[in-house]
C-alpha cells in the first residue's frame, strides 16, 4: 500500500489510459454498443423509374372547336348538301396501361450460427430491367458494419463462404423493419441466389435467405 501510495501520481495517468484503450477497442473496434442497440425501419414499397407506384401520365386535353357559320342565301334556292355541316367524330383518348409490380423470386430469412434472423427476402420487378430487393418482417441482431450481399453460397451453407463471390448492395439500414435494396441490372440472379447480412467486420453471416423463383 505504501509503494502505491508513493506511485499514485504515476498509476493514476496509466490507469486512465488504459481504461481509454479498452474503452475504444470495445467501441470504436469492435462495436459492442450496437448489440445493444436496435436500429428500425419501415419503408414502402419501392418506386420504380417507370412510375410503377406513381399515377398514369396526363394526356393533353383537346381543345373545342368552334361551328361554322351559316350565311342567308342570297337568293330563295333551295339549300344543298353543301350547306349542311359536317358532323365530325371526337378522338378517342386512351390512357396507356399502368405498369405491373410482379415478384420474380423469395425466401425466407434463416438465423446463422448464434445471430437470430426471420421475415421475408422478395425480388419485385416491374417488367423493365429495374428490380429491387425487398424485406418484410425482417429481424436480425444489430451489429457492426452490417452489409446486404447476394451471393452463390447458399443460405445454409459454410459461413466462410459467402464472400467469396459476391454483390454489394450496400449497408444494411436496419436489423428490424421493411427496407429495399435496388439490385444492379447486369446481375445474373440464377447465380448470385442468395441474400446475406454480412458482419465486414468479424467477417461472419448474421441471417441470410435463398432467392426462389416465384
Amino acid at each position: 500500500m505504501s509503494w502505491i501510495r508513493r506511485n499514485v501520481k504515476i498509476l493514476a495517468p496509466v490507469t486512465l489510459v488504459a481504461l481509454a484503450g479498452v474503452a475504444y477497442l470495445a467501441f470504436g473496434v469492435f462495436g459492442v454498443h450496437t448489440l445493444f442497440i436496435d436500429d428500425t425501419v419501415d419503408e414502402d414499397g419501392p418506386v420504380f423509374a417507370s412510375g410503377a407506384a406513381a399515377p398514369s401520365e396526363t394526356l393533353p386535353e383537346v381543345a373545342a372547336t368552334t361551328p361554322p357559320t351559316t350565311l342567308a342565301p342570297t337568293a330563295p334556292d333551295a339549300p344543298t348538301e353543301a350547306d349542311a355541316p359536317v358532323a365530325t367524330d371526337a378522338p378517342v383518348v386512351t390512357e396507356a396501361p399502368a405498369p405491373q409490380i410482379v415478384t420474380l423470386a423469395q425466401g425466407n430469412f434463416i438465423p446463422r450460427g448464434r445471430y437470430s434472423g426471420a421475415g421475408d427476402a422478395l425480388v419485385l420487378n416491374d417488367g423493365s430491367e429495374q428490380r429491387f430487393l425487398r424485406f418484410e418482417n425482417f429481424s436480425t441482431d444489430n451489429g457492426p458494419d452490417l452489409r446486404v450481399y447476394l451471393t452463390v453460397s447458399d443460405a445454409n451453407g459454410d459461413s466462410g463462404a459467402f464472400d467469396d463471390d459476391f454483390v454489394d448492395l450496400g449497408v444494411l439500414k436496419g436489423n428490424i423493419g421493411d427496407q429495399n435494396y435496388e439490385i444492379p441490372p447486369d446481375v445474373d440472379l440464377s447465380v448470385y441466389d442468395t441474400v446475406v447480412v454480412w458482419c465486414v467486420r468479424f467477417s461472419t453471416p448474421f441471417t441470410a435467405a435463398d432467392l426462389i423463383v416465384a
